[in-house]
């Protein structure tokens, strides 16, 4: 397929091209010319008002549901989604059916997405059956594919076993991904324990079961001077540690949802399902130190936390309510109207988590293989359903202002626009 994009904005600051209106063509997957004009023949010439082309964004921590529970998301409706949303790489996390812990269940994975407009990076389950108890064989699921090892929405309470996967990771130079949270405090917490939760009558889950395994697990790399990438990170005191982590020169990095940069506990008020979420919202001063840990670089990246539900475990009341949103299309939308800029959107989004994951960034040059993120910065328009590609619709930005509109991806020689489905077949 030959594609045109015209009068395109290119943000790629390793490139001489960074800051300049230009024409891009792409043959068959490679970009063959990078102008001022070009007149030439393609079989879709992409050419709208604003337009912006970036190397294509990363996402680090997605749920495809697949083995296992394709009736709230498949690997293509996952694809969609995350290709609507401008990313052209995903990393999933293992909590399938069966759990991605072993090299069968990753090779299944790697060799299913190969048709997909995105690229799957899966993530190994750290233990067997994502239990939290014996180790899993992390180093055949390297030589097989996966990018990183984590339990994914279950983390590993066990100090000795995570201590134990930190010290093997070490001969493959690996990485754990952890979401803070000590399931034994705040066990059966619907929302952030404080006023608000005491107003709603509902249980609490306190910031301290976050606080307290960001701590633990920042001492674990200490003493085995591996890596670990903190994702969902939610409150200020958790920054406040992690900051003093990368000031000691640790291996450690962070990652923030954009829900948690958005909405905060008092959203809760109405009691809507899609907002009950692990770790969940948390008060407005947690919420802006988020949003200046993103500014002044405390935080790495922004991880979707995309976890789809069906109908059932979300139109119900809210304790029998399952945690999780599905957020791929909006990521970019809500990091815009949350006052994050383009710039340091892009620069998280590409530079940043690539270099976390060890994995080399693509680049906006003639002769190069396309993987470009196409989008409108500074559009504003309302968040609808007609904007979900997911099976799920249990996005709580429905019916918000966003600012940033995604018009698609090009990965390679596949062409995803979501303003245009026809093209998408």
């Amino acid at each position: 397929m030959k594609v045109l994009i015209k009068n395109a904005t290119i943000l790629s600051p390793s490139t001489p091209f960074h800051g300049k209106n230009k024409h891009i063509f792409i043959d068959n997957g490679i970009i063959s010319k990078i102008r001022s004009n070009l007149k030439i023949a393609a079989d879709k010439t992409i050419d709208v008002k604003g337009l912006c082309v970036s190397v294509g964004w990363m996402d680090c921590f997605a749920n495809f549901c697949d083995p296992g529970q394709e009736f709230k998301e498949t690997l293509e409706s996952g694809a969609n989604a995350a290709a609507a949303g401008g990313f052209t790489e995903v990393m999933l996390v293992p909590n399938t059916q069966p759990v991605v812990y072993n090299k069968s269940q990753v090779e299944y994975l790697i060799q299913k997405a190969k048709s997909l407009p995105v690229m799957i990076h899966p993530i190994g389950a750290i233990t067997k059956n994502g239990e939290g108890k014996e180790l899993s064989e992390m180093f055949d699921m390297r030589d097989s594919g996966a990018i990183a090892f984590s339990d994914g929405f279950n983390p590993v309470q066990s100090s000795g076993v995570l201590q134990k996967a930190l010290e093997y990771i070490l001969a493959i130079d690996g990485i754990i991904i952890q979401l803070p949270d000590d399931t034994t405090i705040g066990t059966y917490g619907l929302m952030n324990e404080g006023e608000i939760s005491t107003k709603l009558g509902l249980q609490g889950k306190p910031a301290l079961s976050e606080e307290l395994m960001i701590a633990r697990d920042i001492e674990l790399v200490r003493y085995t001077n591996s890596k670990i990438h903190f994702t969902g990170v939610s409150t200020q005191k958790s920054l406040e540690l992690i900051t003093a982590a990368k000031k000691e020169k640790l291996h450690v990095t962070c990652s923030v949802t954009p829900y948690h940069l958005f909405f905060c506990e008092d959203d809760l008020k109405e009691y809507d399902t899609n907002l009950k979420v692990n770790p969940p919202l948390r008060t407005k001063k947690d919420r802006d130190a988020l949003l200046k840990g993103i500014k002044n670089g405390t935080i790495d990246f922004i991880a979707s936390h995309h976890q789809p539900q069906d109908w059932d475990h979300k139109v119900c009341e809210f304790q029998y309510a399952k945690n999780g949103m599905e957020t791929l299309e909006s990521v970019f939308s809500a990091a815009g109207i949350s006052g994050i800029s383009t710039e340091t959107f892009v620069k998280m989004q590409t530079e940043n988590i690539r270099k976390i994951f060890n994995l080399p960034s693509p680049s906006i040059a003639e002769g190069e293989k396309a993987n470009l993120s196409l989008f409108i910065p500074d559009k504003e328009f309302i968040f609808e359903e007609k904007h979900i590609f997911s099976k799920s619709k249990n996005n709580a930005f429905k019916g918000k202002k966003l600012k940033g509109k995604v018009i698609g991806i090009i990965n390679g020689d596949r062409l995803f626009l979501s303003e245009d489905p026809t093209i998408n077949k």
